[in-house]
């Protein structure tokens, strides 16, 4: 039973792991110290906001720069002739062929999108999975929900009474 449970932490480990390295790295990151004026620390909670939710449709908008025949390249809307560091700091892909366009818009990545999704679902249906165990697990243990861990009141009453009257009997009872 024990390693049973520490089976399934490990694999709850792994599992948010891989998610939080596919989603962004951002989210691991240390925090900053206190901010001293109100301006600031909005400004940056405004911005993390935005990083997050950058993030989260990064997530299910999967893009790629590796494309077959059949795609038709679109040029990046900074221009179709930079240099590759320009390309990719616009979050364009650089081409390798000198005949092609030497920056282009990336395509979408379909396999990651249902990998993705795949393993979400899976995550999912596992939490949904284990919640009414869990859940089952932790109100049985509870006195105040499950009623047959609470007292009977009347056979409490029955069980004080006995004590009572074997108490006034051990007092009758010489030394």
């Amino acid at each position: 039973m024990l390693q049973e449970g520490i089976g399934t932490h490990l694999a709850w480990n792994y599992v948010i792991l891989i998610l939080l390295h596919s989603i962004n790295s951002s989210f691991t990151s240390p925090t900053d110290h206190a901010l001293e004026k109100n301006e600031v620390a909005a400004s940056k909670f405004i911005t993390k906001l935005k990083d997050a939710s950058e993030a989260l449709l990064n997530f299910f908008r999967p893009v790629t720069c590796r494309y077959k025949e059949k795609h038709s390249l679109v040029p990046c809307h900074v221009g179709g002739s930079i240099n590759a560091t320009k390309c990719l700091e616009n979050r364009c892909c650089p081409s390798k062929g000198s005949d092609e366009l030497k920056c282009y818009i990336p395509l979408k990545d379909n396999l990651q999108l249902t990998f993705r999704l795949f393993l979400l679902g899976a995550v999912g249906f596992l939490i949904l999975g284990c919640l009414p165990l869990f859940c089952c697990a932790c109100f049985q243990r509870s006195k105040c929900v499950n009623p047959l861990r609470r007292a009977n009141k009347k056979i409490e009453q029955i069980v004080r009474n006995k004590r009572a009257s074997s108490e006034e009997m051990r007092s009758l009872l010489p030394n």
